[in-house]
């Protein structure tokens, strides 16, 4: 009888493992990143799901993945809407999206703010997560729109964290990490800084990774 059991224990469909975060990656593709700096921040981006350490944290923690395209005002696209990463197929799906997807916009503003709004009402469409992430990068202050800051406390309000990456000149220049500091991210969120879009694959492996932990309870 207890063989029984246990066999119908086992036939029963297994719960789903919780979905830690929903993260939504946010690429800057405005005029100010040419076709050689796109093909990098896509490729490094691509590379770094399947990092041994990212691609275990990711799986390990059901993660689910989205990834934005942002330039001026009006011009978001979604290139990889919401997928959860349930396993090494679902990355490497992930992944070859990512480096293949065409160039959404070019020569445009930069538009910090309506990207943000843009992001945060994607979450809409998002698994149920423990936590939510909008992971954005980019290379210039913010130029068109002039909504960062009301941008960012509408993230607060909705309880969607922001983080960042500021892609910096090759010296000792921190201009776009203090505009990521004090005008994007959220309280308890950082910045990553990237001298230069050459440095951005280690970036995006190292900011993945701290975003993905859990926090200290």
């Amino acid at each position: 009888m207890r063989a029984l059991f246990l066999g119908l224990a086992l036939s029963l469909p297994q719960p789903a493992l919780p979905c830690e975060v929903a993260l939504l990656l946010a690429i800057d593709v405005s005029g100010s990143i040419d076709a050689e700096e796109y093909r990098i921040q896509s490729k490094g981006t691509a590379d770094a799901l399947l990092h041994p350490a990212v691609a275990e944290t990711l799986v390990k923690g059901q993660v689910a993945l989205s990834l934005m395209h942002w330039s001026g005002m009006g011009q978001q696209a979604v290139v990889l809407p919401w997928t959860k990463m349930r396993g090494p197929s679902d990355l490497q799906r992930a992944a070859e999206q990512i480096r293949a997807a065409p160039r959404a916009f070019s020569g445009s503003d930069t538009a910090v703010g309506q990207a943000i709004d843009a992001a945060l009402a994607q979450f809409a469409q998002a698994p149920p997560c423990l936590r939510q992430i909008i992971d954005i990068s980019g290379d210039g202050p913010e130029n068109s729109g002039n909504t960062a800051r009301a941008a960012r406390s509408r993230a607060e309000a909705a309880g969607v964290a922001i983080n960042a990456i500021a892609i910096e000149d090759v010296g000792q220049s921190t201009a776009i990490t203090r505009f990521y500091q004090n005008w994007v991210i959220t309280n308890g969120g950082f910045v990553i800084t990237s001298r230069s879009l050459a440095a951005y694959p280690e970036a995006i492996r190292v900011k993945l990774l701290r975003e993905l932990e859990k926090p200290a309870s």
